[in-house]
């Protein structure tokens, strides 16, 4: 049985939670792959967090680390993008292995990255960036290889899961729940990475490149969060037969363009991704091939996030002193990404209506300038003052079309203020 030393950077939540299941599990892993691993170094500010038999590992200098001849494999799981991106370059300029949950760092400088260990015949594993404990990297590398990719569909954010989950289920405003999940532990005190859509986009960024087989840029994401989404609007989603989710989708359009995005959608309530609740990841992928796949667990947490770098720390080790590695393959299939403009889609708006005669029509005038047809229109009935609710759902139309018709709308004198609109997928 050959001993690999195994170098990490960082040791907090994640780290710490690789550490001790690598210590309670090293036996079974042993057996399984035929490997002794052993964290040779640890690089962390705060020997606390450390476990207790791996402290005379530690050192306060990761780049020593880096150059330890006993360490062959350099775990990071520091987060951020500034030093952990001085730390990816290091380990890779030395032939070392790199394995990484660092999600923003793959989604910022993948391309980079890549490159460089192309350069230097080394790879980078990366499976706990999306998805936590959930295989879907391996899925898209290997598992569904001679598939054409027709569609991801991903509800890979916990925290904005969670909270769109208990505002359906109780009827609570984003801010009472937003206040919840931060005391709870499901919300960061800044929870802008989050809620905004940023920590999606960059899964979503992985996600895409790999499926296929271009580097999709941060920029070229169209990403929304789930701000401006009120109880009222997931009531009324609800009537109609929807469930509110924060989605990624990435599909290629009918030009081979890659349409990436981010942003809260209407699904069917009775899809499989409507049910999935709480803190809990679903990302369903559909293959030329194989037809519809569903990946489904827990999307973050220590343990989580820990099994799925062992099982990359697992493989790195049995590729060792091989050409196997793992890399991005670079495919000219799909080269352009879609602009959001040009994205076709269906959506659903509210809007806050004078109570009077002719106001369906004047809306409706206004959608057949655009060429955009009316699927269905529903008023509730309870209502109070001098506006009243109209909620509709469109035929599908061109992003531009639909926002230069809604802006229209929203200037005509019967329509007020507040007016929503959320866009549709219908997941066929």
């Amino acid at each position: 049985m050959k001993t690999v030393g195994i170098g990490l950077i960082g040791c907090g939540v994640v780290g710490g939670g690789f550490a001790r299941h690598l210590l309670r599990n090293h036996d079974l892993i042993a057996e399984r792959t035929g490997v002794d691993l052993q964290i040779r170094r640890i690089a962390e500010p705060r020997a606390d967090r450390v476990p207790a038999p791996l402290r005379g590992a530690l050192t306060d200098d990761w780049r020593k680390l880096v150059a330890d001849g006993e360490v062959q494999i350099v775990v990071e799981l520091m987060g951020g993008t500034t030093l952990a991106k001085e730390v990816a370059r290091a380990a890779l300029s030395a032939g070392k292995p790199l394995v990484t949950a660092n999600k923003a760092l793959l989604a910022h400088a993948g391309e980079e990255l890549f490159g460089l260990a192309d350069r230097h015949h080394t790879g980078i594993y990366f499976e706990a960036s999306v998805g936590g404990g959930i295989p879907i990297i391996k899925a898209l590398r290997e598992g569904l290889l001679a598939n054409h990719i027709a569609g991801i569909h991903g509800i890979i954010n916990g925290t904005c899961n969670y909270i769109l989950t208990r505002m359906a289920d109780e009827g609570k405003s984003y801010g009472d729940i937003l206040a919840e999940a931060k005391s709870l532990g499901y919300a960061e005190a800044d929870e802008s990475l989050d809620v905004d859509g940023i920590d999606t986009a960059h899964k979503a960024a992985i996600l895409a490149s790999l499926a296929y087989g271009c580097w999709i840029k941060m920029a070229d994401i169209h990403t929304e969060g789930i701000r401006t989404i009120s109880a009222l609007d997931i009531s009324y989603a609800r009537r109609l037969g929807y469930v509110i989710k924060l989605l990624a989708i990435i599909k290629p359009d009918e030009h081979n363009a890659v349409q990436t995005r981010v942003h809260p959608t209407l699904i069917p309530a009775d899809s499989v991704l409507a049910s999935v609740s709480g803190v809990y990841n679903a990302i369903a992928v559909e293959g030329d091939v194989v037809g519809r796949t569903l990946y489904y667990g827990r999307g973050a947490g220590a343990d989580a996030t820990a099994s799925a770098v062992l099982s990359d720390v697992a493989e790195a080790a049995t590729n060792l002193g091989s050409n196997r590695g793992s890399r991005f393959t670079r495919h000219d299939l799909y080269g352009k990404v879609a602009n959001i403009d040009q994205v076709k889609t269906r959506y659903y708006i509210r809007l806050s209506a004078l109570d009077q005669p002719g106001v369906l029509a004047q809306v409706a005038a206004v959608f057949g300038q655009y060429n955009i047809g009316i699927s269905s229109v529903y008023q509730p009935e309870e209502h109070s003052g001098e506006t009243v609710p109209l909620l509709m759902v469109l035929d599908q139309a061109s992003e531009a079309n639909f926002q230069r018709a809604y802006r229209d709308i929203k200037q005509l004198a019967v329509i007020k203020e507040p007016c929503q609109a959320i866009r549709v997928e219908d997941l066929k």
